[in-house]
C-alpha cells in the first residue's frame, strides 16, 4: 500500500522587512478597500453581523492570502480595490479605483 501526503508550501512575494509587520500594514489596507469582505463571499449582512475581533480576524486571513497569491498572480481584485505586487520597486500596491491608497514596503 502506498501512502502519500500532500505538501503545500507557501510562496508569496520576496521580503527583506518582518512578516508580521507587513501582515499588519496588509491587514490595515485591505480593511480600508470598500467590500473586501466580498472576497471570502461574503454579504453585507454577514459582513455587519460580525464583531470587531472577528471583522479583524477576517481582514488579517484575507491579507494573509493575498501576500501569498501575489507570488504566483503579480494582481489580485479585492472587493473593489485591486493589490499589486511591484517586485522591481519591492513594494504592494493597494488601490481603488484609479488612486492608490497605500504603498507597502517589503524592504
Amino acid at each position: 500500500m502506498l501512502i502519500m501526503e500532500k505538501v503545500v508550501f507557501k510562496v508569496g512575494v520576496r521580503h527583506a522587512r518582518e512578516y508580521a509587520d507587513i501582515l499588519k500594514e496588509l491587514t490595515e489596507a485591505v480593511s480600508e478597500v470598500e467590500g473586501s469582505y466580498t472576497f471570502f463571499e461574503m454579504e453585507e449582512e454577514e459582513w455587519v453581523a460580525l464583531g470587531e475581533d472577528d471583522r479583524h480576524e477576517v481582514m488579517e486571513a484575507l491579507a494573509d492570502d493575498v501576500f501569498y497569491g501575489l507570488g504566483e498572480h503579480p494582481m489580485i481584485e479585492v472587493g473593489k480595490g485591486s493589490i499589486t505586487y511591484h517586485p522591481k520597486h519591492h513594494v504592494i500596491e493597494v488601490a481603488q479605483g484609479d488612486n492608490v491608497t497605500r504603498m507597502i514596503r517589503l524592504t
